[in-house]
Protein backbone atom coordinates (compact mmCIF):
# COMPACT_ATOMS: atom_id res chain seq x y z
CA UNK A 1 0.00 0.00 0.00
CA UNK A 2 1.61 3.45 -1.21
CA UNK A 3 -1.43 5.50 0.54
CA UNK A 4 0.41 6.89 3.65
CA UNK A 5 -1.42 9.63 5.58
CA UNK A 6 -2.39 12.50 3.37
CA UNK A 7 -1.27 16.57 4.18
CA UNK A 8 -3.02 19.52 3.55
CA UNK A 9 -6.25 19.99 1.49
CA UNK A 10 -7.22 17.78 -1.25
CA UNK A 11 -6.51 19.12 -4.84
CA UNK A 12 -9.37 17.33 -6.54
CA UNK A 13 -12.91 15.86 -5.84
CA UNK A 14 -14.22 12.82 -6.91
CA UNK A 15 -17.28 11.68 -6.40
CA UNK A 16 -18.24 8.06 -8.04
CA UNK A 17 -22.10 7.29 -8.61
CA UNK A 18 -22.20 10.63 -9.93
CA UNK A 19 -25.84 9.89 -11.75
CA UNK A 20 -27.57 8.21 -8.73
CA UNK A 21 -30.11 9.38 -6.29
CA UNK A 22 -27.78 10.54 -3.70
CA UNK A 23 -25.47 12.71 -5.55
CA UNK A 24 -28.90 14.50 -6.51
CA UNK A 25 -30.28 14.75 -2.77
CA UNK A 26 -27.22 15.69 -1.04
CA UNK A 27 -23.74 15.74 -3.07
CA UNK A 28 -24.81 18.79 -6.24
CA UNK A 29 -26.69 21.09 -3.13
CA UNK A 30 -23.66 20.16 -0.87
CA UNK A 31 -20.76 21.58 -3.80
CA UNK A 32 -22.79 24.05 -4.71
CA UNK A 33 -22.57 25.36 -0.78
CA UNK A 34 -18.83 24.61 -0.78
CA UNK A 35 -18.25 26.80 -3.85
CA UNK A 36 -20.15 29.09 -2.48
CA UNK A 37 -19.20 29.61 1.27
CA UNK A 38 -16.04 28.01 1.34
CA UNK A 39 -14.81 29.17 -2.08
CA UNK A 40 -14.27 25.67 -3.72
CA UNK A 41 -12.11 25.79 -6.83
CA UNK A 42 -10.73 22.17 -7.22
CA UNK A 43 -12.12 19.61 -10.03
CA UNK A 44 -14.55 18.25 -9.60
CA UNK A 45 -15.09 14.72 -11.37
CA UNK A 46 -18.31 12.63 -11.26
CA UNK A 47 -17.53 9.26 -12.44
CA UNK A 48 -20.82 6.42 -12.91
CA UNK A 49 -22.11 4.04 -15.95
CA UNK A 50 -25.01 5.44 -17.07
CA UNK A 51 -24.18 6.49 -20.63
CA UNK A 52 -24.57 9.94 -20.23
CA UNK A 53 -22.57 13.09 -21.09
CA UNK A 54 -21.01 16.22 -19.57
CA UNK A 55 -23.55 18.28 -20.32
CA UNK A 56 -26.11 16.05 -19.07
CA UNK A 57 -24.42 15.89 -15.76
CA UNK A 58 -24.81 19.95 -16.31
CA UNK A 59 -28.34 19.57 -16.10
CA UNK A 60 -28.54 16.69 -13.24
CA UNK A 61 -26.75 19.47 -11.28
CA UNK A 62 -29.02 22.15 -12.51
CA UNK A 63 -32.17 20.29 -11.74
CA UNK A 64 -30.76 19.14 -8.25
CA UNK A 65 -29.48 23.06 -6.92
CA UNK A 66 -32.94 24.34 -8.08
CA UNK A 67 -34.72 21.51 -6.20
CA UNK A 68 -33.08 22.66 -2.99
CA UNK A 69 -33.11 25.95 -3.30
CA UNK A 70 -30.24 27.15 -5.28
CA UNK A 71 -29.69 29.70 -7.49
CA UNK A 72 -28.56 28.59 -10.96
CA UNK A 73 -28.23 32.07 -12.35
CA UNK A 74 -25.55 33.00 -10.44
CA UNK A 75 -21.91 33.72 -10.48
CA UNK A 76 -21.90 30.18 -8.25
CA UNK A 77 -23.48 27.70 -10.53
CA UNK A 78 -21.41 28.89 -13.22
CA UNK A 79 -18.60 28.52 -10.65
CA UNK A 80 -19.60 25.30 -10.25
CA UNK A 81 -20.31 24.12 -13.59
CA UNK A 82 -16.83 25.45 -14.76
CA UNK A 83 -15.18 23.08 -12.14
CA UNK A 84 -17.56 20.05 -12.55
CA UNK A 85 -16.34 16.89 -15.00
CA UNK A 86 -17.77 13.66 -16.16
CA UNK A 87 -15.95 9.76 -16.75
CA UNK A 88 -18.60 7.57 -17.94
CA UNK A 89 -17.75 3.92 -18.09
CA UNK A 90 -18.31 0.65 -15.99
CA UNK A 91 -16.39 0.06 -12.71
CA UNK A 92 -14.78 -2.95 -13.55
CA UNK A 93 -13.10 -1.43 -16.59
CA UNK A 94 -9.27 -0.27 -16.34
CA UNK A 95 -9.75 2.01 -18.75
CA UNK A 96 -12.69 4.03 -17.20
CA UNK A 97 -10.34 4.73 -14.34
CA UNK A 98 -7.41 5.82 -17.01
CA UNK A 99 -9.55 8.56 -17.94
CA UNK A 100 -10.27 9.40 -14.52
CA UNK A 101 -6.24 9.64 -13.73
CA UNK A 102 -6.38 11.52 -17.03
CA UNK A 103 -9.09 14.09 -15.87
CA UNK A 104 -7.44 14.33 -12.49
CA UNK A 105 -4.46 16.22 -14.29
CA UNK A 106 -2.56 18.12 -12.38
CA UNK A 107 -4.21 16.75 -9.10
CA UNK A 108 -1.56 15.56 -6.65
CA UNK A 109 -3.92 14.81 -3.65
CA UNK A 110 -7.62 13.43 -4.52
CA UNK A 111 -10.15 13.09 -2.63
CA UNK A 112 -12.45 10.01 -3.89
CA UNK A 113 -16.31 10.09 -2.53
CA UNK A 114 -18.15 6.58 -2.61
CA UNK A 115 -21.71 7.62 -3.58
CA UNK A 116 -22.32 3.42 -4.39
CA UNK A 117 -23.67 0.56 -3.02
CA UNK A 118 -20.99 -1.49 -0.78
CA UNK A 119 -20.37 -4.19 -2.88
CA UNK A 120 -18.61 -1.78 -5.19
CA UNK A 121 -15.98 -0.78 -2.68
CA UNK A 122 -13.51 -3.53 -3.36
CA UNK A 123 -13.60 -3.15 -7.21
CA UNK A 124 -13.69 0.81 -7.16
CA UNK A 125 -10.62 0.93 -4.70
CA UNK A 126 -8.43 -2.17 -6.36
CA UNK A 127 -9.01 0.17 -9.48
CA UNK A 128 -8.28 3.23 -8.18
CA UNK A 129 -5.14 1.45 -6.78
CA UNK A 130 -3.86 -0.64 -9.90
CA UNK A 131 -4.40 3.07 -11.82
CA UNK A 132 -2.54 4.93 -9.71
CA UNK A 133 -5.47 7.42 -8.31
CA UNK A 134 -5.04 6.28 -4.84
CA UNK A 135 -1.40 7.66 -4.46
CA UNK A 136 -1.73 10.58 -1.75
CA UNK A 137 -5.86 10.05 -1.72
CA UNK A 138 -8.01 10.03 0.87
CA UNK A 139 -11.25 7.99 0.55
CA UNK A 140 -14.99 8.95 1.84
CA UNK A 141 -17.41 5.90 2.32
CA UNK A 142 -21.31 5.84 2.59
CA UNK A 143 -22.79 3.74 5.10
CA UNK A 144 -23.96 0.68 5.54
CA UNK A 145 -20.63 -0.03 6.60
CA UNK A 146 -21.30 -3.66 6.01
CA UNK A 147 -24.98 -5.68 6.87
CA UNK A 148 -23.39 -6.95 10.27
CA UNK A 149 -20.17 -7.30 12.39
CA UNK A 150 -18.76 -9.98 10.03
CA UNK A 151 -19.44 -7.95 6.54
CA UNK A 152 -18.57 -4.83 8.01
CA UNK A 153 -14.86 -5.89 9.46
CA UNK A 154 -14.40 -8.30 5.72
CA UNK A 155 -15.12 -4.83 4.26
CA UNK A 156 -12.41 -2.77 6.56
CA UNK A 157 -10.08 -5.60 5.47
CA UNK A 158 -10.87 -4.60 1.38
CA UNK A 159 -10.96 -0.85 1.79
CA UNK A 160 -7.23 -1.32 4.04
CA UNK A 161 -5.44 -3.31 1.26
CA UNK A 162 -4.92 0.11 -0.44
CA UNK A 163 -6.08 3.12 1.92
CA UNK A 164 -4.39 3.88 5.05
CA UNK A 165 -7.22 4.40 7.87
CA UNK A 166 -5.82 7.82 8.42
CA UNK A 167 -7.30 8.51 5.15
CA UNK A 168 -10.41 7.08 5.09
CA UNK A 169 -13.54 8.95 5.90
CA UNK A 170 -16.77 7.13 6.60
CA UNK A 171 -19.81 8.95 6.48
CA UNK A 172 -22.35 9.16 9.06
CA UNK A 173 -24.34 12.10 8.21
CA UNK A 174 -26.14 12.75 11.52
CA UNK A 175 -22.42 13.77 12.99
CA UNK A 176 -22.83 16.69 10.73
CA UNK A 177 -25.86 17.68 12.35
CA UNK A 178 -25.72 20.73 14.31
CA UNK A 179 -28.25 19.83 17.25
CA UNK A 180 -26.08 16.56 17.68
CA UNK A 181 -22.51 18.73 17.93
CA UNK A 182 -24.71 21.05 20.38
CA UNK A 183 -25.25 18.03 22.70
CA UNK A 184 -21.83 17.37 23.40
CA UNK A 185 -21.17 21.38 23.67
CA UNK A 186 -23.80 21.95 26.45
CA UNK A 187 -22.39 18.99 28.34
CA UNK A 188 -19.08 20.13 28.32
CA UNK A 189 -18.88 23.87 27.91
CA UNK A 190 -20.94 24.37 31.00
CA UNK A 191 -19.91 23.39 34.50
CA UNK A 192 -23.56 23.36 36.05
CA UNK A 193 -24.38 20.02 33.55
CA UNK A 194 -21.51 17.94 33.15
CA UNK A 195 -21.39 16.76 36.62
CA UNK A 196 -24.62 15.86 36.92
CA UNK A 197 -24.37 13.11 33.65
CA UNK A 198 -23.71 9.61 35.54
CA UNK A 199 -25.83 7.09 37.80
CA UNK A 200 -25.71 9.13 40.78
CA UNK A 201 -28.24 11.65 39.32
CA UNK A 202 -29.57 10.02 36.00
CA UNK A 203 -32.69 7.56 36.50
CA UNK A 204 -32.22 6.97 32.76
CA UNK A 205 -32.02 8.27 29.27
CA UNK A 206 -34.27 8.09 26.35
CA UNK A 207 -33.70 8.70 22.57
CA UNK A 208 -36.48 8.63 19.89
CA UNK A 209 -35.96 8.74 16.42
CA UNK A 210 -39.56 9.34 14.95
CA UNK A 211 -41.13 9.64 11.48
CA UNK A 212 -44.32 10.22 10.66
CA UNK A 213 -44.04 8.73 7.39
CA UNK A 214 -43.40 5.00 5.89
CA UNK A 215 -40.84 4.04 4.11
CA UNK A 216 -42.17 5.61 0.70
CA UNK A 217 -39.93 4.44 -2.70
CA UNK A 218 -37.63 3.19 -0.74
CA UNK A 219 -39.48 -0.78 -0.42
CA UNK A 220 -36.75 -2.83 -1.98
CA UNK A 221 -33.64 -1.26 -0.02
CA UNK A 222 -35.60 -0.90 3.52
CA UNK A 223 -36.98 -4.55 3.54
CA UNK A 224 -33.19 -5.54 3.49
CA UNK A 225 -32.16 -3.41 5.70
CA UNK A 226 -35.21 -2.11 8.80
CA UNK A 227 -35.23 -0.23 11.56
CA UNK A 228 -31.96 -1.52 13.52
CA UNK A 229 -29.42 -1.32 10.74
CA UNK A 230 -30.98 1.71 8.88
CA UNK A 231 -30.67 4.09 11.85
CA UNK A 232 -30.08 2.32 15.44
CA UNK A 233 -26.78 0.81 14.71
CA UNK A 234 -25.28 3.59 13.25
CA UNK A 235 -27.48 7.26 14.09
CA UNK A 236 -28.76 6.47 17.32
CA UNK A 237 -25.22 4.79 18.72
CA UNK A 238 -23.90 7.98 17.92
CA UNK A 239 -26.29 10.22 19.78
CA UNK A 240 -25.94 7.62 22.73
CA UNK A 241 -22.02 8.06 22.42
CA UNK A 242 -22.12 11.93 22.25
CA UNK A 243 -24.45 12.11 25.21
CA UNK A 244 -22.59 9.61 27.44
CA UNK A 245 -18.77 9.72 26.40
CA UNK A 246 -16.71 11.40 28.92
CA UNK A 247 -14.57 14.25 28.09
CA UNK A 248 -12.03 14.38 24.82
CA UNK A 249 -8.88 14.53 26.06
CA UNK A 250 -6.23 16.43 23.80
CA UNK A 251 -6.76 18.97 21.07
CA UNK A 252 -6.60 16.74 18.36
CA UNK A 253 -9.11 15.16 15.91
CA UNK A 254 -8.57 11.94 17.16
CA UNK A 255 -9.49 12.68 20.65
CA UNK A 256 -13.03 13.21 19.93
CA UNK A 257 -13.35 9.49 17.99
CA UNK A 258 -10.84 8.19 20.76
CA UNK A 259 -13.31 9.42 23.93
CA UNK A 260 -16.64 7.69 21.73
CA UNK A 261 -14.66 4.89 20.85
CA UNK A 262 -14.37 4.18 24.49
CA UNK A 263 -17.36 4.49 25.53
CA UNK A 264 -18.73 2.50 23.27
CA UNK A 265 -16.97 -0.31 23.33
CA UNK A 266 -18.34 -0.19 27.03
CA UNK A 267 -21.71 -0.57 25.95
CA UNK A 268 -22.87 -4.07 26.44
CA UNK A 269 -24.03 -5.92 23.51
CA UNK A 270 -27.97 -6.67 22.56
CA UNK A 271 -29.49 -9.36 24.10
CA UNK A 272 -33.22 -10.38 22.55
CA UNK A 273 -34.77 -9.81 25.59
CA UNK A 274 -33.24 -6.01 25.71
CA UNK A 275 -35.48 -5.61 22.37
CA UNK A 276 -38.31 -5.07 20.81
CA UNK A 277 -39.09 -5.25 16.76
CA UNK A 278 -42.40 -3.59 15.16
CA UNK A 279 -44.10 -2.94 11.39
CA UNK A 280 -46.59 -1.40 11.04
CA UNK A 281 -49.88 -2.19 9.39
CA UNK A 282 -50.08 -2.11 5.68
CA UNK A 283 -46.05 -2.42 4.79
CA UNK A 284 -46.57 -5.12 3.02
CA UNK A 285 -48.58 -2.85 0.42
CA UNK A 286 -45.14 -1.06 -0.63
CA UNK A 287 -43.83 -1.45 -3.78
CA UNK A 288 -40.35 -3.91 -3.15
CA UNK A 289 -41.65 -5.25 -0.19
CA UNK A 290 -41.48 -9.10 0.03
CA UNK A 291 -45.22 -10.28 0.71
CA UNK A 292 -44.60 -12.28 3.77
CA UNK A 293 -41.64 -10.06 5.15
CA UNK A 294 -40.66 -9.96 8.71
CA UNK A 295 -38.23 -6.61 8.54
CA UNK A 296 -38.86 -4.35 11.46
CA UNK A 297 -40.11 -0.52 10.86
CA UNK A 298 -40.18 0.04 14.23
CA UNK A 299 -37.23 -0.79 17.15
CA UNK A 300 -36.91 -0.18 20.70
CA UNK A 301 -33.79 -1.38 22.64
CA UNK A 302 -32.53 -1.16 26.36
CA UNK A 303 -29.11 -0.39 26.74
CA UNK A 304 -26.91 -0.47 29.35
CA UNK A 305 -23.16 0.56 29.84
CA UNK A 306 -20.40 -1.20 31.59
CA UNK A 307 -18.19 1.54 32.96
CA UNK A 308 -18.12 3.30 36.53
CA UNK A 309 -20.04 6.38 35.38
CA UNK A 310 -22.89 4.66 33.63
CA UNK A 311 -23.51 1.38 35.39
CA UNK A 312 -26.92 0.38 36.51
CA UNK A 313 -28.29 3.38 34.38
CA UNK A 314 -30.66 1.67 31.69
CA UNK A 315 -31.04 3.89 28.10
CA UNK A 316 -34.08 3.56 26.09
CA UNK A 317 -33.50 3.84 22.21
CA UNK A 318 -36.33 3.27 20.01
CA UNK A 319 -36.51 4.50 16.02
CA UNK A 320 -39.84 4.20 14.04
CA UNK A 321 -41.94 5.25 10.50
CA UNK A 322 -45.64 6.10 10.45
CA UNK A 323 -45.48 7.16 14.33
CA UNK A 324 -47.18 10.37 15.62
CA UNK A 325 -44.99 13.23 14.70
CA UNK A 326 -41.06 13.65 13.00
CA UNK A 327 -38.82 14.92 15.39
CA UNK A 328 -35.42 13.05 16.99
CA UNK A 329 -34.68 14.32 20.42
CA UNK A 330 -32.71 12.93 23.63
CA UNK A 331 -34.30 13.02 26.99
CA UNK A 332 -31.77 12.56 30.33
CA UNK A 333 -34.22 11.91 33.34
CA UNK A 334 -32.73 13.06 36.61
CA UNK A 335 -33.28 11.19 39.62
CA UNK A 336 -35.80 12.43 42.59
CA UNK A 337 -34.46 13.46 46.22
CA UNK A 338 -34.46 10.96 48.37
CA UNK A 339 -36.92 12.55 50.10
CA UNK A 340 -39.93 14.73 48.98
CA UNK A 341 -39.81 17.28 51.35
CA UNK A 342 -43.69 18.73 51.00
CA UNK A 343 -45.13 15.08 50.72
CA UNK A 344 -46.13 14.95 47.49
CA UNK A 345 -46.56 12.18 44.93
CA UNK A 346 -44.16 13.10 42.60
CA UNK A 347 -43.41 11.52 39.29
CA UNK A 348 -40.29 9.90 38.73
CA UNK A 349 -40.04 11.43 35.14
CA UNK A 350 -40.60 15.28 36.36
CA UNK A 351 -37.23 16.18 36.66
CA UNK A 352 -35.11 16.00 33.05
CA UNK A 353 -33.23 18.01 30.28
CA UNK A 354 -34.16 17.93 26.72
CA UNK A 355 -32.02 17.87 23.50
CA UNK A 356 -33.91 17.61 20.56
CA UNK A 357 -32.26 17.44 17.30
CA UNK A 358 -34.27 17.54 14.23
CA UNK A 359 -36.37 19.24 12.51
CA UNK A 360 -35.06 22.30 15.20
CA UNK A 361 -32.30 22.45 17.84
CA UNK A 362 -33.57 22.81 21.39
CA UNK A 363 -32.28 22.58 24.85
CA UNK A 364 -34.62 22.41 27.47
CA UNK A 365 -34.95 21.55 31.35
CA UNK A 366 -37.74 20.19 33.36
CA UNK A 367 -38.53 21.17 36.85
CA UNK A 368 -40.96 21.40 39.50
CA UNK A 369 -42.51 24.78 40.52
CA UNK A 370 -45.14 26.26 43.38
CA UNK A 371 -48.14 26.58 42.72
CA UNK A 372 -49.95 29.55 43.44
CA UNK A 373 -51.64 29.51 46.81
CA UNK A 374 -51.55 28.46 50.17
CA UNK A 375 -50.43 24.94 49.44
CA UNK A 376 -47.04 23.83 49.27
CA UNK A 377 -47.80 21.94 46.08
CA UNK A 378 -45.75 22.44 42.67
CA UNK A 379 -46.58 21.52 39.04
CA UNK A 380 -43.79 20.27 36.32
CA UNK A 381 -42.85 22.82 33.73
CA UNK A 382 -40.28 22.83 31.09
CA UNK A 383 -37.67 25.71 30.80
CA UNK A 384 -36.47 26.19 27.53
CA UNK A 385 -32.88 27.17 27.55
CA UNK A 386 -32.67 27.96 23.66
CA UNK A 387 -34.33 27.04 20.42
CA UNK A 388 -33.46 27.66 17.31
CA UNK A 389 -33.84 26.63 13.13
CA UNK A 390 -31.91 24.33 12.08
CA UNK A 391 -28.61 25.40 10.86
CA UNK A 392 -28.23 26.58 7.29
CA UNK A 393 -25.25 24.63 6.51
CA UNK A 394 -26.48 20.86 5.32
CA UNK A 395 -24.88 18.00 7.24
CA UNK A 396 -22.97 16.73 3.69
CA UNK A 397 -21.78 19.97 3.12
CA UNK A 398 -19.97 20.13 6.49
CA UNK A 399 -18.40 17.33 5.89
CA UNK A 400 -17.00 16.96 2.62
CA UNK A 401 -15.67 20.21 3.20
CA UNK A 402 -14.15 18.75 6.53
CA UNK A 403 -12.55 15.58 4.73
CA UNK A 404 -11.08 18.03 2.03
CA UNK A 405 -9.61 19.46 5.07
CA UNK A 406 -8.26 16.10 6.24
CA UNK A 407 -10.28 16.77 9.67
CA UNK A 408 -11.71 13.16 10.54
CA UNK A 409 -13.51 14.59 13.77
CA UNK A 410 -16.48 13.71 12.63
CA UNK A 411 -16.70 10.64 10.52
CA UNK A 412 -16.62 7.77 12.08
CA UNK A 413 -13.73 5.12 12.26
CA UNK A 414 -12.84 1.29 12.18
CA UNK A 415 -12.71 0.46 15.38
CA UNK A 416 -16.09 2.56 15.92
CA UNK A 417 -18.18 1.14 13.33
CA UNK A 418 -17.28 -2.39 14.65
CA UNK A 419 -18.36 -1.93 17.94
CA UNK A 420 -21.52 -0.08 16.85
CA UNK A 421 -21.99 -3.87 15.13
CA UNK A 422 -20.66 -5.52 18.10
CA UNK A 423 -23.83 -4.13 20.26
CA UNK A 424 -26.67 -4.96 17.82
CA UNK A 425 -25.20 -8.00 16.20
CA UNK A 426 -26.64 -10.79 18.25
CA UNK A 427 -30.46 -9.49 17.41
CA UNK A 428 -30.39 -8.82 14.05
CA UNK A 429 -33.27 -10.21 11.58
CA UNK A 430 -35.68 -12.76 13.06
CA UNK A 431 -34.11 -13.17 16.32
CA UNK A 432 -37.07 -11.51 18.53
CA UNK A 433 -40.38 -11.59 17.45
CA UNK A 434 -42.11 -9.07 15.13
CA UNK A 435 -44.79 -7.14 16.95
CA UNK A 436 -47.67 -5.22 14.37
CA UNK A 437 -48.37 -1.59 15.22
CA UNK A 438 -51.25 0.69 13.60
CA UNK A 439 -50.05 3.96 12.00
CA UNK A 440 -50.03 7.16 13.88
CA UNK A 441 -49.18 5.23 17.03
CA UNK A 442 -46.19 5.19 19.21
CA UNK A 443 -45.59 1.10 18.18
CA UNK A 444 -46.37 -1.75 19.52
CA UNK A 445 -47.59 -2.30 22.89
CA UNK A 446 -44.56 -4.60 23.72
CA UNK A 447 -42.45 -1.73 23.92
CA UNK A 448 -44.65 0.16 26.78
CA UNK A 449 -43.09 -3.50 28.78
CA UNK A 450 -40.01 -2.92 27.79
CA UNK A 451 -39.09 -0.29 29.78
CA UNK A 452 -41.18 -1.13 32.66
CA UNK A 453 -40.95 0.84 35.87
CA UNK A 454 -37.89 2.56 34.38
CA UNK A 455 -40.50 4.40 32.36
CA UNK A 456 -42.83 5.50 31.27
CA UNK A 457 -41.74 6.44 27.51
CA UNK A 458 -41.74 10.28 26.91
CA UNK A 459 -43.58 10.57 23.83
CA UNK A 460 -42.34 13.67 21.57
CA UNK A 461 -44.65 16.43 20.82
CA UNK A 462 -45.23 18.13 17.45
CA UNK A 463 -41.66 20.07 16.66
CA UNK A 464 -43.38 24.04 17.91
CA UNK A 465 -44.20 21.87 21.20
CA UNK A 466 -42.37 20.82 24.33
CA UNK A 467 -42.92 17.26 26.21
CA UNK A 468 -46.25 15.50 26.06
Amino acid sequence: MTNTKVDGKSDALVFFGATGDLAYKQIFPALFGLVRDEGLTTPIIGVAKSGWTLDQLKQRAKESVEAHGGNTKSEVFVQLLSQLRYVDGDYNDPATFQELRKQLGKAKKPLHYLAIPPVLFGTVTAQLANSGCADNARLVVEKPFGHDRASAAALSRCIDQYFAEGNVFRIDHYLGKEPVQNILYTRFANPMFEPLFNRNYVRSIQITMAENFGVQDRGRFYDQTGAIRDVIQNHMLQVLATLTMDPPTGQKHEAMRDAKASLLKAVRALAPKDVVRGQYDGYHKVPGVAPASTVETYAAARFEIDNWRWAGVPIFIRAGKVLPVTTAEAIVEFKRPPRETFGELVAPSSAHMRFRIQPDVTVAMGARVKVPGDRMVGEDVELVLTRQPAADVPPYQRLLGDAMEGNSELFTREDIVDAEWRIVNDILDDVTPLYSYKPDTWGPDEAVELVGSDGPWINPAAPAGGKS
